[in-house]
Formats: C-alpha cells, sequence, structure tokens
C-alpha cells in the first residue's frame, strides 16, 4: 500500500512561513522549507541589489559557526535552524540562494525568506496552498511589538517603557487572526488549521527575565541596543555587549540566539504533535 504524505505549512511571525514535510510512517520531519521575512532569513538577502536589509558583516553571526556573519539577522541561530535541529533535519537552514548550496540541501529543506518580505491577506495565501495540496496549516501570531526594544525608543519616553496601545493592539490583531482561522477552516474540506500563540511567550521572558538568565530585555546587545539595527549595528558600534546570552534582543528588532531558541523551543513541544 503507498505511504500517505503529509504537508504541514506553517505562518511564522509576522507572516513568515514554514513548510513542513513528514512521512506518515516516521516521527522524524525529513524536510523543512521556510518563507518569511527576516526573522527566518539566514541570508537571501545577501546578493540582492535592491535590498538595503543585509546584515552579513560583523558583529552579526560572531556566535554562529565559525564566526561567520551569514546574513542572519541575529548573533547566531536563528528560528529556522531552532526547527530544522528540534526535528531531527539538519542542525542549520541554509539560505536558498546560497551559493554553496548543495543538493542534500534541497532535498532536506531550505529557506526563500527575505527580510523585508512579508504576505498581505493570509487568508488567500492558505487558500492558495490548500488547492495546492497542503492540508496541515498553523499560524503564528505576532509578538508584544509594543516591548521590541526600538519601540521603547521611539514611542516608551525616557524610561523607555512598553507601549501598550502597540501591545494592545497586537492582542487585537491576534484575537481577529485566531478566529479567522478558526473560521477558515471548514470552508477548506480535510484541512487542520491552528493558531499558534508567540506573544505570551515572548512577554513571559521579557516580564520574568532573571528566571530565564537574561540580564537585560530592554535593548539590544549590538550598540546602544536602542535603535540600532542591520547597518546601524557594525564593527564600529560602541558599547556591544560582550555576552549576547544575557541579551534577549540582539538588536534594535531581532533576538539573541538564545532568545530564539526560548522561543521556538516551546512551540515545537506545544503544537508539533497536533499539526504533524
Amino acid at each position: 500500500m503507498q505511504m500517505e504524505t503529509k504537508y504541514l505549512y506553517i505562518f511564522l511571525l509576522l507572516v513568515n512561513v514554514s513548510v513542513l514535510q513528514s512521512n506518515a510512517a516516521v516521527s522524524q520531519v525529513p524536510a523543512l522549507i521556510v518563507f518569511g521575512d527576516s526573522i527566518t532569513d539566514p541570508g537571501n538577502n545577501n546578493g540582492l541589489k535592491s535590498s538595503w536589509a543585509k546584515c552579513n558583516f560583523p558583529p552579526y553571526g560572531r556566535d554562529f559557526k565559525d564566526q561567520r556573519a551569514t546574513g542572519r539577522f541575529s548573533n547566531g541561530k536563528i528560528p529556522p535552524d531552532f526547527l530544522a535541529s528540534q526535528l531531527g533535519i539538519k542542525e542549520y537552514l541554509p539560505a536558498y540562494l546560497d551559493p554553496e548550496l548543495s543538493d542534500e540541501d534541497l532535498l532536506t529543506g531550505v529557506s526563500f525568506a527575505s527580510g523585508g518580505a512579508g504576505f498581505d491577506n493570509i487568508s488567500a495565501k492558505i487558500a492558495n496552498l490548500y488547492d495546492l495540496g497542503a492540508r496541515n496549516i498553523a499560524v503564528v501570531g505576532v509578538p508584544p511589538l509594543g516591548c521590541v526594544p526600538a519601540v521603547r525608543t521611539l514611542r516608551g519616553g525616557i524610561t523607555r517603557e512598553c507601549v501598550d496601545i502597540y501591545n494592545e493592539a497586537t492582542l487585537l490583531f491576534n484575537t481577529e487572526l485566531s478566529a479567522e482561522m478558526t473560521r477558515l477552516a471548514p470552508e477548506l474540506p480535510g484541512s487542520k488549521i491552528i493558531y499558534m500563540d508567540v506573544y505570551s511567550i515572548l512577554l513571559d521572558l521579557i516580564m520574568n527575565s532573571s528566571h530565564y538568565g537574561f540580564d537585560e530585555v530592554t535593548r539590544g546587545c549590538c550598540g546602544t541596543g536602542e535603535i540600532e539595527a542591520t547597518l546601524l549595528c557594525n564593527e564600529i558600534s560602541p558599547c556591544t555587549c560582550e555576552d549576547a546570552s544575557k541579551y534577549l534582543f540582539w538588536d534594535a528588532f531581532h533576538p539573541t540566539e538564545r532568545g530564539y531558541e526560548l522561543l521556538v523551543t516551546p512551540l515545537v513541544k506545544n503544537y508539533l504533535s497536533i499539526l504533524l
């Protein structure tokens, strides 16, 4: 009897999309393909002349393998890497536009994500994926944007507090997004559509920072940590921290490798068994 192959499609954080393929006869997911923005871009933007969103220079990547600035928007691994490794596929998920990409990489998965990219209509995208054969779909909500270092700096006043109105808007969006996924599921027979909450995970890391070993959650590690990102986060940025693992954020927008690990691990633990 021919074995059924399942496809799992995940829209990650600000409409990033991951595609997981698993064989029904085994527990390991053999391939991971990712679409998204800077959160999931491992270096596709490096060779794009049309994009200013690049980070293929130090101090980005300083805690990555061989201290390479690969184009990942962090000091080390990013979510696709942790997903790939926790699913038992491979340690790192390469960029599709990586000039060193191998045939084996294509078989086990790559990332098509590009910093600055996004999708306008999640429901339409899900419907398109469904028409192409997708049946298992997870949608990850938006994190508390009002607590991102750059937003604290620009809108949080002198004390750089979390901006309530931004977080309230995010919660409203997440509520409507979750409801839309619930509404959409019956319209796509045989599909499994699940909303995944990342807002509460990141907020918990911020509110209970000492429990997770963080000394700083209001600023990024790079430079002053208040506004620097991409080109403003560079080798001559003053005051860059020595130990990024003590920081939740690497730059003013993106978490550190440690922060990403603590975000991805509960998502895999709480939702993977439901999705596959």
